[in-house]
């Protein structure tokens, strides 16, 4: 029974996964259907997420000496919409026209806290605001951070900023792709190429103009903070030392040196190959040249053919050299709207030879080509080393007359203005809490006091591990079976080793003593009143001193067990109405006493019982 029951658990606990599998699978059609109803109640939804963490926002405040910041908790107030037109480009998209907007994010918002939100799509943005007082490339380094969240991801556009250059004639409504700028910074994604842009602009010390230097791409996977929908911190550390750091989220994903890490370098090369240097005419290239010593065999014969028809080969037989292996269509029409003066004359299609397709081949038949055992080929003089080999040859150098050696391109051109000048097929990207200043503590502070808000209401709301598997298990439903394998398993295997099995004939006869002694407990009293009698006739009789020496030891055992062992009068009612229950246990225990009555006479009953008294 007890096997038949493990087995029984065991498949109901089976049957249990199965069924817990299908209303998965029930529950996912229920998903579907509701559908349109989540829609309707994303703001109930979106209430509920923010009461499921108490975030009190309050407009960050810079902790130290800053030359920008913006919040944007009080608008647009301070910022300048460019009305110019972007030049080299057609007239009817060339406009900054592009829609902003101030407002809260669309997840994951904490109550109060406002950003800026491109909102146009296909069209260009330019937005620009003057700092607080300019900055000067001396002694200090120059932190710049902001925020950005791709709220609908991201196809094609850009998220970066340009610290626009200092100069007399900058006026802000005309910002464009051509205003200068010293630095530009931020994520840029087209396609599959995702970037994250540093870019400076370098005065030439010699001949004035200026030239892009370009950051190494970072060595990370830029995708995710793209596409996984979080706002994410962009840092840009440019220290005195011509060192910079670039960081997402307050980790490093680049780092290096202006002098050695940007392309082109800062500092052109000392010497350059001399443009009016020319290869001599006799300058011999060739590593290898044909033996000039060779002579071609008398037996090569470069007019054989490289195949050959193979003469061994049989048609095989069945083939259908009557049947073409192509016929025409017999259920195809000629078309209502064909003309043949037009069109020429109608002529069905072509489709396979049904007849074809059960025999070898049909057609003519032609025997198969070989390889051509005598074919040898065009003969060419072996290659040997050549002895006239002058190496590659290359120009000249001569000293670079460009040449220069900046020691400090950190000290670039005065900044005195932010701006924002983008392109984007993807609409509501955010952009929040701008910082530009010369201390990375005071960049961390605001940091703490704005990103980690949205950090760690974030975290609050993302899903938990069940949520995530039954999301996962949506876009590919094979998960389903492997869940369920997943739990089958480590239930299965305890019960398998841990279910109580069948008690074996050693457990049940070891504790059989204890059965009887229960059931025999009410007896005891009547026993030991008994056993007095016996006793006072065992004195009289006894008259072997060896055995009066071994009972009058016993009768002490006895008689200390009998004080030891009084069973109280409510415990001798209550025994045997206990044992009522079990009378065939009671029976046995009387057909015990009979057997040993009939066995051993008197004298040994009475020790039988002694000891059973003695025991109990």
């Amino acid at each position: 029974m007890h096997f038949q029951w493990d087995w029984l658990c065991l498949g109901v606990l089976i049957m249990s996964s199965v069924t817990a599998g299908m209303e998965n699978e029930e529950n996912l059609d229920a998903d579907v259907e509701v559908e349109n109803f989540d829609k309707q109640s994303q703001e109930a939804d979106a209430d509920r997420d923010k009461s499921s963490i108490e975030v009190v926002y309050e407009t960050p405040k810079p902790t130290g000496e800053v030359y920008f910041t913006e919040t944007f908790d009080e608008g647009l107030s301070r910022w300048v919409l460019s009305v110019t037109l972007k030049e080299d480009t057609d007239d009817n998209v060339a406009k900054y026209d592009g829609r902003w907007e101030v407002e809260e994010l669309k997840e994951n918002a904490v109550p109060g806290d406002k950003g800026l939100v491109l909102k146009s799509v296909a069209k260009y943005h330019a937005i620009s605001a003057m700092l607080t007082k300019a900055f000067v490339f001396d002694d200090k380094p120059l932190i710049v951070q902001y925020e950005v969240n791709f709220q609908k991801g991201i196809d094609c556009g850009g998220a970066y900023i340009k610290l626009l250059s200092s100069s007399n004639g900058l006026n802000l409504e005309y910002f464009f792709d051509k205003t200068p700028y010293t630095i530009m910074f931020g994520p840029d994604k087209c396609g599959e190429d995702y970037k994250l842009h540093f870019i400076f602009r370098h005065k030439n010390p010699k001949t004035g103009e200026y030239d892009e230097k370009h950051a190494e791409r970072p060595d990370v996977d830029l995708k995710k903070f793209y596409l996984d929908k979080k706002t994410h911190l962009y840092t840009l550390v440019l220290k005195p030392d011509n060192t910079f750091e670039i960081l997402i989220d307050q980790t490093v994903v680049s780092k290096g040196s202006l002098l050695e890490n940007m392309i082109p370098p800062v500092n052109p090369p000392k010497e350059i190959e001399d443009p009016t240097d020319k290869k001599p005419d006799d300058w011999d290239e060739r590593p290898k040249i044909p033996d000039p010593n060779a002579v071609k065999p008398d037996d090569w014969d470069e007019d054989e053919p490289a195949k050959i028809e193979d003469l061994d080969a049989v048609k095989p037989e069945g083939w259908l050299d009557d049947e073409p292996q192509y016929v025409p269509d017999p259920n195809a029409k000629k078309p209502k709207d064909w003309d043949e003066e037009m069109d020429g004359e109608w002529e069905a299609p072509q489709i396979p030879n049904a007849k074809c397709e059960t025999a070898p081949g049909c057609g003519e038949w032609v025997r198969p080509m070989k390889n051509n055992p005598k074919y040898k080929g065009k003969w060419r003089a072996p290659m040997i080393d050549n002895p006239n080999f002058q190496g590659i040859w290359s120009p000249r150098k001569i000293p670079n007359p460009d040449y220069f050696e900046d020691l400090h391109p950190f000290k670039m051109t005065t900044v005195s203005a932010v701006g924002l000048e983008l392109w984007s097929m993807t609409s509501d990207i955010y952009f929040d809490n701008f910082i530009v200043c010369s201390e990375k503590e005071v960049a961390d502070r605001w940091a703490a006091d704005s990103w980690g808000l949205k950090k760690l209401v974030a975290s609050a709301n993302e899903p938990g591990m069940f949520s995530q598997l039954v999301t996962a298990a949506e876009e590919h439903p094979w998960l389903w079976v492997l869940y369920i394998l997943t739990l089958a398993l480590p239930v299965g295997l305890t019960v398998l080793f841990c279910w109580p099995g069948k008690k074996s004939d050693e457990c049940i006869d070891f504790k059989k003593p204890d059965v009887s002694k229960q059931i025999i407990k009410g007896e005891l009293k009547e026993e030991a009143e008994e056993f007095e009698d016996d006793e006072l006739e065992e004195e009289k009789e006894n008259e072997d001193p060896d055995e009066d020496e071994g009972e009058g030891e016993g009768d002490e055992d006895i008689y200390d067990d009998e004080e030891e062992n009084e069973v109280p009068d409510e415990e001798e009612n209550e025994v045997p109405d206990a044992s009522q229950g079990d009378r065939s246990n009671k029976s046995d225990s009387e057909d015990e006493k009979k057997e040993a009555d009939e066995g051993m006479g008197d004298r040994p009953l009475k020790s039988v019982r002694k000891r059973r008294v003695r025991k109990d």
